[in-house]
C-alpha cells in the first residue's frame, strides 16, 4: 500500500516529529511505502506533492490540530499522541480502510 499523510501538534515540536518517525518505521515493517510530511514549528517538511496524493491508496492524518490540502482521498484520522505510541494499530486501521 502507498500512504501519504500529515504528522502535526498544536506546538509542532516534538509529537510531530515522534509519530512521523513512529508510523514510518510501523508502516515500512509492514511492506508499505509511506511518505508522511511534518507541520511543525519549522512549517511544513517533506511536503506531500499533487503526484504523491495522486498515486496514494490512502492518506493517514495524525495530528492534534487542523490540517489542510488532502481533497478528494480516502483518508484515515488519528490522534497524534496514538502515533507515538501505538503506530502499528494506526497502520493496521489504514490497512483496513482500503
Amino acid at each position: 500500500m502507498n500512504i501519504v499523510g500529515i504528522t502535526a501538534c498544536p506546538t509542532g515540536i516534538a509529537h510531530t516529529y515522534m509519530a512521523q518517525e513512529a508510523l514510518e518505521e510501523a508502516g515500512r515493517k509492514r511492506g508499505h511505502q509511506i511518505k508522511l510530511e511534518t507541520q511543525g514549528a519549522m512549517g511544513a517538511e517533506n511536503e506531500i506533492t499533487e503526484d504523491d496524493l495522486k498515486t496514494a491508496d490512502i492518506v493517514l492524518i495524525a495530528v492534534g490540530c487542523a490540517v489542510e490540502g488532502l481533497d478528494g482521498k480516502c483518508v484515515v484520522e488519528i490522534d497524534v499522541a496514538d502515533a507515538i505510541k501505538n503506530p502499528e494499530a494506526a497502520i493496521v486501521k489504514l490497512e483496513k480502510a482500503v
